[in-house]
């Protein structure tokens, strides 16, 4: 019996037939990873720029004192107008402007109130977090955007925080000093 085992061992140890299918199953699951990869990364990043390119342009507007925007739906729409690539931006945006102590910067919040799909916006919430400063007072915009990942169940995509509707959000703020008028 050890002899014909023995035999056939031999008989196979020159074999190399099945050596391509080895590497393909070895390295293509690895390649494909790596490309939903690049392409969540990369529409992160597309949203994340969009969305600081649309912040820039209210914050400008507002720092610059032309009269436009005025409103939290105003400021909302200029930010949404400047980023079109970010899909369902008028319900998807939360804006916060609060009045930051330059002394004591830790009195805004740390983790931005993003929207809430199940539950529709109150304007008495609205009217606590959006508030328009006053004459040389620091004030913070803090825009957070909610999306849905391309690849949800793969590698990054499970690694990025979601809430409770599968929704990841993008953050970003800026600062600016109200002029005198």
């Amino acid at each position: 019996m050890r002899h014909l085992f023995g035999k056939y061992f031999r008989r196979l140890k020159g074999d190399e037939a099945g050596n391509a299918s080895v590497e393909f199953v070895i390295i293509v699951p690895t390649f494909i990873m790596l490309m939903t990869m690049s392409i969540e990364l990369g529409f992160v990043t597309i949203r994340h720029t969009m969305l600081e390119r649309g912040l820039d342009i209210a914050v400008r507007q507002i720092r610059l004192g032309t009269g436009e925007p005025s409103t939290y739906e105003e400021i909302k729409e200029v930010i949404c107008d400047n980023a079109p690539i970010l899909a369902n931006c008028e319900t998807e945006l939360r804006l916060e402007m609060q009045p930051v102590d330059l002394r004591a910067y830790s009195s805004l919040d740390a983790k931005p109130k993003c929207i809430e799909n199940s539950q529709p916006v109150e304007p008495a919430v609205l009217k606590k977090e959006f508030v328009f400063g006053g004459v040389n007072e620091l004030m913070v915009l803090r825009a957070c955007f909610l999306y849905d990942p391309i690849f949800p169940d793969e590698m990054m995509g499970r690694a990025l925080q979601k809430d409770d509707y599968g929704k990841t959000a993008i953050v970003t703020m800026s600062a600016f000093v109200q002029e005198p008028s």
